[in-house]
């Protein structure tokens, strides 16, 4: 081979040493420069050529063959690869999941900036708004409604505390006067029946009380799970009308403007997301006021029932009528549970 062929003219060339020890010049060897040359173009082939560990001359076992180094450098690559693969797809999965998240945040930042800019316009005077009269005059009704009755239901919470602590002095002032009654043998009829008095008075006050709890149940029922879930739809439906007229007033001054190839996209994607907008608050509209209707009708059922039980407790307790009390708790299903008529007392047994 060529290159076995310079090495060759290389590992035999003899070197003349003179007298000085300097080593003498010889003639320049043209057949060696032209080898050399000729191998500095073309190159050597590397799966042809070995690396020698030795001098030269070494035994053959120092020499490794560079085909087998290529093989092993390819096989490392091969490998490299392949477990690079599983990285590369998670990448393009992240990048995919980045995007969406992307495409997410600038609708919702479009939409908010138009749903602003209809906001501002209305406070000032500037932007037009979809009006539904009957349907607002009912919404502001509800609202005026809901406010008193949450009036109502804080009086009467303050009602039921007040009324609790007095059927709870009077269970303790008919005790002090039982009590007397047993160590004040000249007293013992009257603090006898004094103590019974209260006692009456204390367990008819538990029944009452019963019936206000109950009135006060139905009552927060009432505002704070029927109403509130009315007017959470009204909420969802005045965002909706707010995002239509966003929409509707942006497909307006496109209208308005030129129509070419720049601005007809424009408008369709205009007209598309004002189609939809309205179909939404069309939709909610219709469900504002079918809530309204039953509500009232609910109101209606639920209150007539309500004001009756709280007006025919009321009376019958300061009646002192104790049976049309139980009576009216028996009509409209109510419990009472009166820890004080566990015993009869002993001039009730008499």
């Amino acid at each position: 081979m060529m290159t076995d062929g310079v090495m060759g003219k290389a590992a035999t060339m003899e070197i003349a040493i003179n007298s000085n020890g300097d080593s003498a010049e010889l003639p320049e060897d043209d057949s060696l420069e032209q080898d050399l040359q000729q191998v500095m173009v073309s190159g050597p082939n590397l799966n042809e050529t070995s690396i020698v560990s030795g001098g030269y001359g070494a035994p053959a076992e120092g020499i490794i063959a560079t085909a087998s180094i290529k093989g092993c450098v390819a096989g490392s690559s091969n490998v490299h690869h392949s477990q690079s693969n599983p990285v590369s797809t998670g990448n393009e999965a992240a990048r995919g999941i980045a995007g969406e998240k992307f495409d997410v945040v600038k609708k919702w930042g479009m939409n908010t900036y138009k749903c602003t800019k209809q906001m501002i316009s209305e406070r000032f005077g500037r932007g037009s708004r979809t009006v539904d009269l009957e349907l607002e005059t009912q919404i502001e009704l509800l609202r005026d409604t809901k406010r008193k009755y949450e009036n109502v239901l804080r009086l009467a919470r303050a009602l039921t505390g007040h009324f609790y602590s007095m059927v709870q002095t009077q269970r303790a002032l008919g005790e002090a006067f039982s009590d007397l009654s047993q160590k004040s043998p000249e007293l013992q009829e009257e603090f006898g029946y004094n103590a019974e008095t209260q006692k009456l008075l204390c367990k008819n006050g538990e029944t009452l009380l019963g019936a206000i709890n109950f009135f006060v149940s139905s009552i927060n029922t009432l505002v704070n799970k029927t109403m509130e879930d009315t007017l959470l739809t009204v909420k969802l439906f005045e965002s909706a009308r707010l995002e239509y007229d966003a929409y509707r007033t942006d497909l307006e001054e496109l209208n308005l403007g030129p129509r070419d190839s720049l601005t007809l996209p424009k408008i369709d994607l205009a007209q598309q997301l004002h189609s939809l907008h309205k179909d939404k608050y069309e939709r909610l509209r219709n469900d504002v006021t079918i809530k309204l209707k039953f509500l009232e009708e609910n109101k209606v059922k639920v209150m007539h029932k309500q004001l009756l039980l709280f007006h025919n407790a009321v009376s019958s307790y300061f009646a002192g009528n104790q049976q049309q009390l139980e009576m009216t708790l028996k009509q409209f299903n109510v419990k009472v549970n009166v820890p004080s008529s566990d015993k009869p007392s002993w001039l009730e047994e008499q």
